[in-house]
């Protein structure tokens, strides 16, 4: 069973949470890609569209939006996403993960791209009713 967490970043509040996802709602991020939007259900946020735009796997390894598939490949890097270099011209073969997201994915980067009726607060910490 696939298990994440979840990063949305939120522009508007400039804020980022940080959500477990697990069981059935998991397995459904199975097989998006960076630059999807998919619904905010999945992470607990009912009404809200998110997309995805990156992630890591358990070792750490960067995904990238123009690395076809799910596996991780050694990629020569100049200065980029998953490299930054020493001295001006150097360029060093590096591990990165394509774009998809494969069980082997631990996070998965996201940010709102519609709002939902309530605010993302209210939503992943529902204050429970006194009386």
């Amino acid at each position: 069973m696939a298990e994440f967490k979840a990063v949305i970043n939120d522009a508007k509040a400039g804020r980022s949470h940080n959500v477990n996802v697990s069981g059935h709602h998991a397995n459904s991020l199975i097989g998006k890609s960076i630059g999807e939007v998919v619904d905010g259900i999945f992470v607990g946020l009912p009404g809200y569209k998110l997309q995805i735009t990156g992630g890591s796997d358990k070792s750490g390894t960067p995904m990238r939006v123009d690395l076809p598939g799910n596996r991780r490949r050694k990629i020569l890097l100049s200065e980029s996403k998953g490299f930054h270099p020493v001295y001006g011209g150097e360029r060093r073969r590096k591990a990165i993960c394509g774009r998809v997201i494969s069980p082997d994915i631990v996070q998965v980067n996201m940010k709102v791209d519609q709002y939902g009726a309530k605010s993302i607060e209210e939503s992943l910490n529902p204050t429970e009713e006194t009386g």
